[in-house]
């Protein structure tokens, strides 16, 4: 590990004003320490040779005031430092929703949602003794050490010597004992990331696990990982105990070396009494920050073993900005809009995704179809600005990064979170009753109780309900914020033929009162509200147009066609 992780620094900004006020304080903190050593050691030796005690209180006195003012300046350090790290942690953290929010759900579905939430709670918190005590002790160490060692070098250049050539054992063991603490602590930060994934899905998947009697090979499971934690753990604090022995005896070796020339050249008349005593009181404060930072580097190798998974989502983030370093809508969405993808070929590994130019103006039903696999929810991760893709996306002619500004959108996964139904259906937005019930109804999930608490990940609902929920959640959406689109993927996959007549019949509503809607859905019934049926085919099966769509035509057997024909 580097002492100092540029990355840390340039995501956490908010640690660096402290950073300035930490070495000031460092500063004072050692000079008084030297001022404290000679006061001390000229009434010490005043004492040994017989002077007045009323001329030894003057030393007395500044002595006691020093011990006093270095208290208060630890205790101004330690909450410059605590202040310092919570803001870094906070911003830390507040940067890695930021980016997971950027980045989307497409980047969020190949890593493990349990270890991210790991990493952004246990593992940030973690960071603060990184920040608060790590850090501000490597600032004292190149403040202070250099210091010290001068004073000691000017009142005896031999003691200054030994000191110089007999520190570099510190650093040395320090790195050697570094390299396998880093290791022993990665290896328990990735245990106890496995542990919680493992908790996570069993805990999702209880249900089913009982269902098949398997429930209790899963918490023999977690019970193995548990078992390899504590394992883990135990050997993280055996390689502290033995570092932290390791450096304490060294710095002790150093230390009697310093003491017993002094004491040879005292006893030889080489060295004046004064002096002697200055430089021993010096030589362990010498060695002292450097054996700190050794300590504080075990208390922070856990916060920093967290950090890879979170520069991994905010360097990937930093590079997914436009040129300008921003990423919001560049047009203000309003009911009347249209959402247009003009040549857009989503890029995804492995596989050749069509280009498709398709708009969703006011009052329009477009349906997206097409085979698995084809990328009609990449499409919509485009929209989103959750993929990337060659073309534009436009809203009113105007090209954006995304739309997610100008769309209500449910994706194929709910996306449930802890708290009630209604919280879940209000997202983002205060809590409106009527409209939560309206928004519940009109998806179909008139049934389901808006005061109904549900765990994590939705627990608590049928994958139907959970499903309709979400509807809701966009018709929510849609209607208090007027935005001018809806967008929907498979959104009744999980219904029953009633609820999804309801479903199409509310969808074709919304339509009708000047709101465009982009549903993909492989359900035929979907075609009978539809304005439009965009279909996807993968470019090797039809090189020539891998979009197939009829943009005069009203689909046959919807509304609009039997209102074409009429006319």
């Amino acid at each position: 590990m580097k002492p100092v992780d540029p990355r840390l620094l340039r995501y956490a900004t908010a640690s660096r004003g402290f950073f300035a006020v930490t070495a000031a304080i460092v500063l004072a903190q050692t000079g008084v320490t030297v001022g404290f050593a000679w006061a001390l050691a000229t009434a010490l030796v005043g004492a040994i040779q017989g002077r007045p005690v009323g001329e030894l209180w003057g030393y007395i006195g500044v002595a006691a005031s020093l011990v006093l003012l270095r208290g208060l300046l630890i205790a101004a350090s330690e909450r410059a430092a605590a202040r310092g790290a919570a803001a870094a942690s906070l911003q830390l953290r507040a940067a890695l929703v930021g980016a997971v929010a950027r980045l989307g759900p497409g980047w969020l579905a190949r890593r493990n949602s349990a270890s991210l939430s790991l990493t952004a709670g246990h593992g940030l918190d973690a960071l603060d003794a990184y920040f608060g005590r790590y850090l501000p002790q490597l600032v004292a160490t190149a403040i202070a050490m250099p210091i010290l060692i001068g004073a000691i070098a000017l009142a005896d250049p031999l003691s200054g010597l030994i000191v110089v050539l007999t520190i570099p054992l510190i650093p040395l063991f320090m790195v050697l004992i570094g390299l396998a603490t880093r290791g022993v602590q990665e290896r328990q930060y990735r245990t106890l990331g496995r542990l919680a994934a493992r908790f996570a899905d069993t805990v999702e998947g209880l249900g089913t696990l009982k269902a098949f009697g398997r429930q209790h090979r899963a918490a023999r499971s977690i019970e193995t990982i548990t078992r390899d934690y504590k394992r883990e753990t135990m050997t993280v604090l055996r390689v502290s105990f033995l570092s932290g022995f390791a450096l304490e005896f060294l710095a002790s070796i150093s230390v009697a070396i310093v003491a017993v020339t002094i004491g040879f050249r005292l006893l030889s008349g080489d060295l004046t009494l004064l002096i002697g005593l200055f430089v021993l009181l010096l030589a362990p404060e010498a060695y002292l920050p450097l054996r700190q930072v050794g300590v504080q580097f075990h208390a922070a190798s856990e916060g920093v073993a967290a950090t890879d998974e979170i520069f991994d989502a905010l360097d990937a983030a930093r590079s997914a900005e436009t040129p300008e370093g921003q990423t919001p809508d560049a047009v203000t969405p309003a009911l009347g809009s249209t959402i247009a993808f003009e040549g857009v070929r989503v890029h995804r590994e492995g596989h050749a995704l069509p280009t498709v130019s398709l708009s969703v103006g006011p009052g329009e039903v477009v349906l997206v179809n097409g085979p698995s696999g084809v990328g009609k929810s990449s499409l919509i991760a485009a929209l989103l600005g959750f993929a990337a893709h060659d073309g534009e996306v436009r809203v009113d002619g105007v090209a954006v990064p995304h739309a997610r500004d100008s769309v209500a959108w449910a994706g194929q996964r709910p996306g449930l979170v802890t708290g009630t139904v209604a919280e879940n259906v209000s997202f983002g937005s205060p809590v409106d009753s009527a409209r939560v019930a309206a928004a519940l109804a009109d998806a179909g999930a008139a049934e389901i109780d808006p005061a109904i608490a549900l765990g994590a990940g939705g627990a608590g609902l049928s994958g139907g309900q959970a499903q309709r929920v979400a509807v809701a959640r966009a018709l929510y959406r849609a209607r208090v914020g007027g935005v001018p689109a809806l967008v929907l993927d498979e959104p009744s996959s999980a219904l029953d033929a009633d609820t999804e007549a309801h479903l199409w019949a509310t969808l074709r509503s919304e339509a009708d009162a000047g709101r465009g809607v982009l549903l993909v859905s492989h359900r035929r019934s979907a075609r009978a509200i539809a304005d439009r049926v965009v279909e996807l085919t993968p470019p090797r099966e039809s090189p020539s147009s891998a979009v197939r769509t009829d943009e005069r035509t009203p689909v046959s057997g919807s509304p609009r066609a039997a209102q074409a024909v009429r006319s």
